[in-house]
């Protein structure tokens, strides 16, 4: 499939081809519900949302690396070396061994990809390695537009539209916060271990819940109401940034539309099982069970066909009309 994938793409390069075949483990290893939506895209654009993915995964394990072994200083570091490697690479200043930045670097000159997106997607990295919690809302979609609505920005010239790019950019932005915001609701007892919260403190301050309590929470196995208030709270937030991004998926191209449609399904699902889990994510992971994975899954491979069949239909040219000559005769 990978071989498959990099034909379709053009890229020929062994060096290349070994690159982005690093970024798709990374996607399959890390991201199954993205990577299994990124099946239903043409095989021609799926090795540059490998690429995406493979490096904002690559950044983001680097800033959630909080073993024993690994200092706060040694995080960044390995953050600021990223860093550099990447502006060097986005702006031709010489080659690049580390194969996920060759691919990333190969991907935004395809597809002209803005290098401020990179940019403001490193700077709320490093917020990473010292910020620990965000009082309000707007703190956090600050911090969101470098680690989330940026990546829907990043994503747009790959998938293509059918209106003006600028018109699906605010749509773009807000699927990708909405997906964070689902990731964030999901990983609250994960974030707590590495010391984050990244739900706004007002919010949970409305509901009576704070950093102690949660963490008597985590700690304990212990259930207070305030906080499934909280996070019903937190869910209903989360489903008006949903309703934000749910506009741009009729403005994608047609063939990439499936694709977005299931990432979008399956990202909102988490949330109806975070709900009919009884908000329990201090305690287990929700999930979002294969059966229905597989439901959304088959879904969007019927819409791909549908669209794949009516773009081939659109590039046949229609039949010359009953007795009319198929070319011009020499006059």
């Amino acid at each position: 499939m990978t071989g498959r994938e990099l034909d379709a793409a053009g890229i020929t390069d062994p060096r290349l081809r070994a690159a982005y075949t690093r970024c798709r483990l990374l996607n399959a290893r890390h991201g199954r519900t993205y990577f299994l939506a990124t099946r239903l895209l043409p095989a021609d654009r799926r090795p540059a949302v490998h690429a995406l993915y493979g490096f904002a995964r690559w950044a983001d394990d680097i800033v959630d690396d909080t073993g024993a072994e690994t200092t706060p200083a040694e995080r960044a570091a390995a953050l600021t070396r990223l860093d550099r490697l990447l502006r060097r690479a986005l702006t031709g200043g010489g080659p690049t061994d580390e194969p996920v930045v060759l691919a990333l670097a190969d991907t935004a000159d395809r597809y002209a990809i803005e290098p401020a997106h990179f940019t403001d997607f490193m700077a709320s990295m490093r917020a990473d390695l010292t910020v620990t919690d965000y009082a309000t809302y707007a703190d956090l979609r600050a911090y969101m537009h470098g680690s989330a609505a940026v990546i829907g920005l990043q994503m747009l010239p790959v998938l293509g539209t059918v209106t003006a790019r600028a018109l699906a950019a605010p749509h773009a932005a807000a699927l990708g916060v909405a997906f964070q915001l689902t990731n964030f609701l999901r990983d609250v007892g994960e974030d707590l271990d590495r010391g984050r919260i990244y739900l706004p403190a007002d919010l949970l301050a409305a509901h009576g819940v704070h950093r102690d309590l949660l963490l008597w929470s985590r700690h304990t196995g212990r259930r207070d109401p305030r906080i499934p208030a909280a996070l019903r709270a937190a869910e209903d937030l989360t489903r008006a940034v949903y309703r934000e991004a749910e506009p741009g998926l009729a403005m994608l191209d047609p063939v990439a539309r499936p694709c977005i449609r299931t990432a979008f399904l399956l990202y909102r699902n988490i949330l109806d099982a975070i709900a009919e889990g009884g908000y329990a994510v201090l305690h287990r992971r929700a999930v979002v069970s294969r059966r229905r994975r597989a439901s959304v899954a088959a879904d969007g491979l019927v819409r791909v066909l549908s669209a794949r069949l009516g773009a081939r239909r659109a590039r046949t040219p229609a039949p010359a009309p009953c007795g009319a000559p198929d070319q011009k005769e020499p006059g």
